[in-house]
């Protein structure tokens, strides 16, 4: 990545955005200018990266100009007022809603498993689902060897999922309870200190809520499977940072639980973790501020032969999040991938 690039940051000032200037940071991406865009209420605060002091702009029409990449996190509705007035102005969107997820002419991508796909983007590249990242690079190394048939999940999502407003509620109402005090619930529907509840996003007509149904479609896109039979529970859990998911597979033979752990151990962006005589297995406190995907207690399905069950932990906010967005950036970077008509380019 020699080629230095103009990168806008839209949704700065929230817990993505904050996380992207870290790694950007860390990662030593090539910016020549950096620019940092949010609504008109964060306009005028200040930022600091590299020890330099940034003036957060509120976002407008001419906000994109000469930008080579945004790096968008700051919701959905914000996305689909924006991104298209983006690529009008000649860069690339790499979008961390769900605005373009499910789009036909939006690439899914999770480096791991299909940068090829960056090959088509027409402006916008879509960055998945947190659980469904976490997932997806865990599981897919399986994948490859022997297609998966069925997967069958439950998460446990921390507070980080709903934003750093509700990181600090759930802090407050552990205070509040430990205080004795009547715990407030504004940012989650229901108190998160001490308690869980199945995810509050919308239900469909079948029952399941629109974030299980996120990880059922999404799934079948980024893998290319349409075929994958996907089913997902997904809970709110008393974590502060850092989501689980325990994950149930299904193939059509018998797949040996060594060679399970044999792939996922050598997998990118994995790290197995199994300690089966200290019963010491991947814990949201180990995975929060790691980039790699926390995978263990891999074990056979005892009732299905071709069963395989595991369990994992993985930063929502960093590879769920921001860390999968800026690895999109530096794909596009390697393969000289930034206008829509490099894109013949072969990954």
């Amino acid at each position: 990545m020699s080629k230095n690039v103009n990168i806008a940051i839209l949704g700065a000032t929230g817990a993505v955005g904050k996380e992207l200037l870290e790694l950007l940071a860390e990662r030593k991406f090539p910016i020549k200018n950096l620019k940092l865009l949010a609504s008109p209420r964060s306009a005028g605060s200040t930022v600091t990266f590299k020890s330099q002091e940034i003036i957060v702009e509120a976002v407008q029409d001419n906000s994109f100009e000469d930008v080579d990449i945004v790096l968008a996190s700051a919701g959905g509705s914000t996305s689909k007022a924006w991104a298209k007035k983006a690529v009008a102005a000649g860069a690339v969107v790499i979008d961390n809603s769900s605005a373009f997820r499910m789009d036909d002419t939006v690439p899914l991508i999770v480096p791991e498993i299909n940068p090829e796909a960056a090959v088509n983007h027409q402006g916008i590249i879509a960055n998945p689902n947190c659980t469904t990242i976490l997932m997806g690079v865990a599981i897919y190394p399986l994948h490859q060897i022997q297609p998966i048939k069925r997967v069958v999940v439950a998460t446990y999502q921390s507070a980080s999922g709903a934003g750093a407003r509700a990181m600090e509620e759930a802090k407050i109402q552990a205070r509040d309870i430990l205080d004795g005090k009547e715990p407030k619930a504004e940012i989650l529907p229901y108190p998160i200190a001490f308690n869980l509840f199945p995810h509050n996003s919308p239900l469909d007509d079948q029952g399941y809520c629109e974030e299980e149904m996120k990880m059922v479609n999404e799934t079948r896109k980024i893998f290319n499977s349409p075929e994958i039979r996907v089913s997902a529970t997904c809970v709110r859990v008393p974590i502060l940072r850092a989501h689980s998911e325990t994950v149930n597979i299904e193939f059509e033979q018998p797949f040996p639980v060594e060679k399970a752990r044999e792939l996922i151990a050598a997998a990118p962006g994995v790290k197995l973790v199994e300690d089966w005589q200290s019963n010491y297995f991947p814990m949201p406190i180990d995975a929060t501020g790691q980039d790699p995907v926390l995978v263990g207690r891999i074990r056979q399905d005892i009732s299905h032969d071709c069963g395989l069950e595991l369990w994992l932990c993985g930063d929502q906010i960093r590879k769920g999040a921001a860390l999968n967005a800026i690895q999109i950036a530096e794909l596009l970077l390697d393969k000289n991938l930034l206008s829509v008509s490099d894109s013949a380019v072969s990954v």
